[in-house]
């Protein structure tokens, strides 16, 4: 059947009966966008995969734990056959064809009813390719489109027109393809863009010319942007009818003072949305090849900042706590004064050799990782000429990819 017998249309199915026959990998994959329609579905099939049964013991779905009998599409608007047998789902496109039902076979497409398109989101635009019986081609399709449209290669000018306020975007850990599909679809639409230096830098060159792009200058140790002046850039365009970015690195949630621009700019009466990213406490770690918990190794985990030292009055830190703990300690903007922790941690409990990993500049290419202990840290990051941004894992987990290096 050629693409060009089909009609495309969009189907509200809210709170009408859909059923599937069939509980297998194809109905796990159908299922959840069916689902988010609202429409009421029931699965008819004697096994079902862990996700779908997951789906029916949280309401989400009705699942009948038996075969297809001929009588299960009655009242049924839309039905999707995708059993393993051929002779079942032939049965039910029958069946659809006698009760006027619109109907999917997953093993012949061109032999039911209606075929399912290669689907995808954005920004409240739901897009569907149709290619006349080629699924790789319509896939294929359907990416490149949602993928101009999140990175502006094609534009939105309508949905960008409804656009306003701010956004706080969590960048990652610093790789531009570890942001969120989400963080960098906004980013595409941005009018302004206000960036910390542990952004994604990458990000920043693919913006159209127009786009006004504001150095937030939060260096470490260095010269840095007010946190005032950075809410005012933020309100001041915002009330201008500009759309602003607040990109920041990691997670805006995370030593990322991501809500207290929140709270100044609800203050302000100025819309914010959120976006959280991929920490780097966690992200770096993993990508160093170190989890920050393991079975039987580490049943806890804390995140530290270390801006400031341990004895400084200001600290909220139980730094003998954390002594006395077995699992995971993950440092973050520690470097500086790795001395300090490292002796506090000893003296608080903690053995010389508890492993510990520093990896600089994580998931950059000029990452690297140097591999001690707590003893040893402080001379080691000295002498290896360690340098910001870099985490700071203390633990048993920290030893657990030497033999990935």
């Amino acid at each position: 059947m050629s693409a060009e017998r089909h009609y495309l249309v969009g189907l509200d199915l809210t709170g009408r009966r859909v059923v599937v026959i069939g509980g297998g990998t194809v109905a796990q994959r159908r299922l959840p966008r069916l689902v988010a329609t609202g429409a009421a579905v029931e699965v008819i099939a004697p096994r079902v995969t862990p996700a779908v049964q997951a789906m029916a013991e949280t309401g989400e779905l009705t699942w009948h734990q038996r075969v297809y009998t001929d009588g299960d599409l009655d009242g049924a608007w839309y039905v999707v056959a995708c059993t393993e047998l051929t002779q079942v789902n032939a049965a039910v496109a029958d069946e659809a064809e006698r009760h006027a039902v619109f109907c999917v076979r997953s093993d012949a497409g061109n032999a039911g009813s209606a075929v399912t398109p290669a689907v995808g989101e954005h920004d409240g635009l739901l897009v569907g390719v149709l290619s006349g019986g080629q699924p790789r081609r319509s896939a294929a399709v359907r990416d490149g489109v949602l993928h101009a449209l999140r990175t502006g290669t094609v534009g939105d000018d309508v949905g960008k027109r409804n656009m306003a306020g701010v956004a706080l975007i969590g960048g990652g850990p610093g790789d531009p393809e570890l942001i969120t599909v989400r963080g960098r679809r906004l980013l595409a639409s941005a009018d302004v863009v206000v960036a910390d230096r542990l952004a994604p830098r990458e990000l920043l060159d693919e913006l159209p010319p127009h786009v006004e792009v504001v150095d937030a200058a939060k260096i470490p140790y260095g010269r840095a942007a007010s946190q005032d002046a950075i809410i005012s850039t933020l309100i001041d365009r915002a009330r201008a009818g500009k759309f602003v970015v607040r990109l920041k690195g990691g997670d805006p949630y995370l030593f990322g003072r991501g809500f207290e621009e929140l709270l100044a700019c609800a203050d302000a009466g100025v819309a914010v949305s959120v976006v959280p990213g991929v920490t780097s406490a966690f992200g770096v770690p993993a990508v160093a090849g170190i989890p920050v918990t393991h079975r039987g190794v580490a049943h806890e985990v804390v995140v530290v900042s270390g801006h400031l030292p341990p004895e400084d009055e200001r600290s909220l830190v139980d730094w003998p706590a954390l002594g006395r703990l077995r699992g995971t300690l993950v440092l973050l903007m520690a470097v500086e004064r790795i001395g300090s922790f490292a002796e506090v941690l000893l003296d608080n409990g903690r053995a010389p050799h508890t492993p510990v990993a520093v990896v600089q500049e994580g998931t950059r290419s000029t990452q690297r990782a140097l591999r001690t202990t707590l003893a040893e840290v402080a001379a080691d990051v000295a002498a290896q000429g360690v340098r910001p941004p870099a985490i700071i894992v203390v633990g048993p987990v920290a030893a657990l990819g030497d033999h990935l290096d």
